[in-house]
């Protein structure tokens, strides 16, 4: 017993001396070294909690950044799935939707995205008090959840995609004030119809 415990622990050290990680355990490396973070709910548990482990995962965030991360709209629903053995038992689903959007220079949105967080728990009207408290745990995993999506999503995400995406931005707004300052030009070159006159009798 001893020496299986030695070995594990063993095994252990070795394991951690190469690096290797629990999945979940270690720090997110993300391209994106910058990163300006905001939310429509500038001081909500999401945009607060994101924001530290931006930070770290050596990510620097602050205002200057040359790209904004803007958490739109978050929702929360509640639904019931099922009664679970009693009629006072019922199951709820609920379910966290984060819509997000990544801007650049002038403001510019260059992706824009959702998430989706689902769980269920059981409620208990015998037990009011402990099913709130089921309750609120669960969406402060669903929370944390979101986080690590949102996370792993800009994981996915290089500065030269955004620059990429910022310069077919720039394009995109240039032919339309190129067609509003042609459709501007033609409508003050095109003469004006004189009323008619209609002759004395």
């Amino acid at each position: 017993m001893i020496k299986r415990n030695l070995l594990v622990m063993g095994l252990a050290v070795l394991l951690s001396a190469c690096g290797f990680q629990l999945r979940g355990t270690g720090t997110n490396e993300l391209a994106l070294k910058e990163l300006d973070v905001s939310a429509r709910d500038a001081y909500g548990d999401t945009v607060t909690q994101l924001r530290q482990v931006l930070k770290s995962s050596g990510v620097n965030v602050h205002a200057g950044a040359p790209y904004k991360l803007f958490l739109a709209r978050e929702s929360n629903t509640q639904r019931a799935a099922s009664y679970a053995g009693s009629a006072r038992s019922v199951e709820y689903e609920l379910t966290d939707t984060l819509n997000f959007e990544i801007r650049g220079q002038n403001n510019a949105s260059l992706l824009a995205d959702k998430l989706e967080v689902q769980k269920i728990y059981v409620h208990d009207s015998n037990n009011l008090a402990g099913s709130d408290q089921e309750a609120s745990q669960v969406r402060d995993e669903m929370r944390r959840e979101m986080i690590q999506k949102m996370v792993l999503r800009l994981q996915l995400i290089t500065p030269a995609q955004l620059e990429t995406l910022q310069m077919e931005a720039e394009a995109r707004a240039k032919a339309e004030a190129d067609a509003l300052e042609a459709a501007r030009r033609a409508q003050d070159e095109t003469p004006q119809q004189s009323p008619l006159e209609i002759p004395a009798n």
